[in-house]
């Protein structure tokens, strides 16, 4: 355990950091796994949005790279878009 007042500080700022990032990626993938479960297409397409937009707050605060977020968001798109 770090000795300065400022290293203190940042070892809880990180530690808070964690957790939040954390709990909004695993959230994220849980949304993203009851879209992938999810059959009909008015339904799907009414979930999509909101996946979409918990992914790009991911890719925003760099919790995911963009182009994974961007990939993501491709293969949900035509999963969405081929169901019947």
């Amino acid at each position: 355990m770090a000795n300065h007042k400022a290293t203190k500080k940042d070892v809880r700022q990180s530690a808070k950091r964690r957790e939040r990032n954390r709990y909004n990626g695993k959230t994220t993938r849980n949304a993203i796994r009851d879209l992938k479960a999810v059959t009909e297409k008015a339904a799907a397409g009414k979930e999509l949005p909101e996946v979409i937009s918990m992914i790009d707050k991911l890719a925003k605060t760099g919790v995911i790279h963009k182009n994974k977020a961007s990939n993501l968001k491709s293969k949900l798109t035509k999963r969405v878009n081929a169901l019947a």
